[in-house]
């Protein structure tokens, strides 16, 4: 039989593997990069036999995506083996690969140690070392509970019990046998640039009333140098962790005896959140929305009729007054809906963009609660966006031109997936058909490339989910285009056409942002606390030499807030170098530095918080200078905002 390979044509015999296709149209040396290979949709051991009638392989390497997978779940298996070589009571359930790494939930008597986690990472490399080979067979599931109960490894039995089926797929390396659908590498030697990274509580199937399980974590790469840069990574995010910067420039704190997940804001994060908010207002009123604002809490029976309460409610927070039962919002659309009924609407109107920088509470898991990236209170940048069918698109393409403009201006890069209707939902087919297609057409018509995330829709309509890339690579979810023809059919909204009949609107739910606090908390780690000039709640710093100085500091400072600049004056009996030292930890754009010969000049001595020194300036000088930077970002396609609105 014949098979393509990459455009090679390949005569094999019957019964052969894919490696041996494989082997006759790649090097040696590719050969030894390719640990899978695609048949059609799926992805398969080398071992597997080609079926009849295959026509094409395509071989899998070790740094593709699909590869990276392959070696990352291969390794999870590879710890797996090594956890109960060391520790042979403890009990293994799942082992997935996940984003940039690995995972082993085991059920074992006592924590794990970061002695543990060395010593099973070591027996990890002695096993990959002697590089035995991953073996995939079929048993019937009588064969197989036999097998794993014969083991103790009661998890398994339950997975079999769950997943149904006469038949398993068992995968051996060595004397370790474990159920997996596979594929993994041809053998352990693959396995040559992994790491353990924590250790973690988890629950049997993410149950809370289940047994809580130890959860290790590792990362898994193609090679030393690739884990090498990603260990180096992980090095630079802990330096940049919005909750140590939070503290670090007296942003925001927590407070557990206040209740978890809810942010204090401090006075400079405080002023951020201003300056922030304030620059969306101004956006959205550029681009023709109109500031709304609702109740914190709405009676039951809205949320009844809207579907959260049977779709969204262990997600809510519930209060009674008189006797009548509120929930607590956990979205903004319901009252921009009513805002919307309070007059008859015309085909004219529309579209109609509703605003809100709207304040909603979510009961989240503990677990899961994260500084500021995972909150039970946070702020949304919320609009609603209604108009006519024939409207559709050319707002989703506005919205989309919206997000690009933002994230432009914070310097992140994004990519989209479209999430499709998941199991729990409300709506016709014909709608949710509608509306994917008007979310695919918008992004086609807009140039963007997109991927399909199915099932992960909202309950009552798709969506366009972005996800921005900050500077250590990482992807952070913020902006959401959510497409809705049910809610305006609940609730009943109509406009009058240009026939004079009643027609129901349709729309958009989106945030550019996502959550306040949460961009906050991710651009803090984009720029490792250094903010641009302009959100900076400080720009400058007046530093003087001694107390001889302080008239002159004042003139100064007195100067550049006039000009509409955020200062302060460091007037403290302190060594120079000491508050130098101090304002570059707190990321001051400028320090403004005064001794006998700034005094003598009339000027400053103007220094960035990177350590680079601009030298003598006049007031006005530095003032511009600032004013400059602070415009700078604006000063590009789409953006318009004023520096002088800016809060001082």
């Amino acid at each position: 039989m014949q098979v393509d390979v990459q455009g090679q044509p390949v005569e094999v015999e019957a019964q052969s593997s894919c490696a041996d296709a494989l082997s006759q149209a790649l090097s040696k040396k590719k050969m030894k990069q390719v640990v899978a290979v695609r048949l059609g949709d799926a992805i398969v051991d080398l071992a597997t036999t080609i079926p009849d009638g295959t026509t094409q392989l395509t071989p899998v390497f070790d740094d593709d995506p699909e590869g990276l997978e392959v070696i990352r779940h291969s390794t999870a298996h590879l710890m797996a083996e090594a956890v109960k070589r060391l520790y042979p009571e403890a009990k293994v359930t799942i082992g997935p690969a996940v984003e940039k790494g690995f995972y082993y939930d085991f059920d074992y008597d006592r924590p794990f140690t970061p002695e543990d986690l060395e010593a099973i990472e070591k027996e990890m490399v002695r096993i990959a070392g002697a590089n035995k080979p991953f073996e995939r067979k079929m048993a019937s599931k009588e064969e197989a509970v036999a097998l794993f109960k014969g083991m103790g490894e009661d998890y398994k039995v339950e997975i079999m019990d769950d997943l149904g089926g006469d038949e398993f797929s068992l995968y051996s390396n060595g004397d370790f046998v474990d159920l997996c659908r596979g594929p993994h590498v041809p053998a352990t030697g693959y396995l040559k640039a992994f790491k353990l990274t924590t250790v973690a509580g988890a629950y049997w199937r993410g149950n809370e009333k289940n047994k809580q399980l130890q959860r290790i974590y590792g990362t898994a790469w193609a090679s030393p140098k690739d884990l090498k840069k990603h260990l180096q990574q992980l090095e630079e995010a802990k330096k940049r962790d919005h909750r140590k910067l939070g503290t670090q420039l007296d942003l925001f704190s927590f407070h557990e005896e206040g209740g978890a997940g809810m942010a204090y804001w401090h006075p400079k994060g405080a002023l951020l959140r201003t300056i922030l908010e304030d620059f969306e207002r101004k956006e959205h009123l550029r681009r023709g929305y109109s500031i709304v604002q609702g109740p914190q809490i709405l009676k039951r029976e809205l949320w009844e009729k809207s579907g959260h309460y049977d779709n969204y409610r262990e997600n809510m927070y519930f209060t009674e007054i008189d006797e009548q039962a509120y929930g607590i919002k956990p979205m903004n659309c319901l009252a921009h809906m009513l805002i919307y009924k309070t007059k008859v609407r015309s085909y004219r109107d529309l579209p109609l963009r509703f605003f809100e920088l709207g304040v909603v509470h979510r009961h989240e898991k503990s677990g899961v609660l994260h500084g500021l990236l995972r909150v039970r209170q946070f702020t949304q940048d919320d609009a609603h966006l209604l108009c006519r069918p024939d409207q559709l698109q050319d707002e989703i393409i506005g919205v989309i031109n919206f997000v690009s403009d933002i994230m432009g201006l914070f310097g992140f890069t994004f990519e989209a997936e479209i999430s499709t209707r998941p199991e729990k939902s409300i709506g016709s087919d014909e709608d949710w058909d509608r509306a994917t297609n008007a979310l695919k057409s918008a992004l086609e018509k807009a140039g963007l490339s997109y991927d399909i995330n199915e099932g992960d829709g909202a309950f009552y309509g798709p969506k366009i989910d972005i996800a921005i890339k900050d500077a250590l690579d990482r992807r952070w979810q913020c902006a959401t285009i959510q497409c809705d023809f049910t809610l305006p059919e609940r609730f009943d909204l109509v406009y009058v056409g240009d026939d004079g009949e009643r027609h129901r609107p349709v729309m958009l739910h989106r945030v550019i942002l996502g959550s306040v606090e949460r961009f906050i908390g991710v651009l803090l780690e984009h720029c490792g606390g250094a903010l641009p000039t302009w959100l900076s709640p400080e720009q400058a710093r007046v530093l003087t030499v001694t107390s001889a100085h302080d008239e002159h500091a004042d003139a100064v400072a007195k100067e550049l807030a006039t000009a509409g600049i955020r200062v302060h004056s460091d007037k403290r009996n302190e060594k120079l170098g000491y508050k130098v030292r101090e304002a570059q930890l707190e990321k001051i754009p400028y320090m403004l530095v005064i001794g006998d010969s700034e005094v003598e000049a009339g000027g400053v001595n103007v220094r960035t918080r990177s350590g680079e020194n601009l030298g003598l300036m006049s007031p006005k000088e530095a003032a511009e200078m600032i004013i400059a930077d602070s415009t700078k970002p604006f000063k590009r396609g789409g953006m318009s905002y004023s520096f002088d609105a800016c809060p001082v």
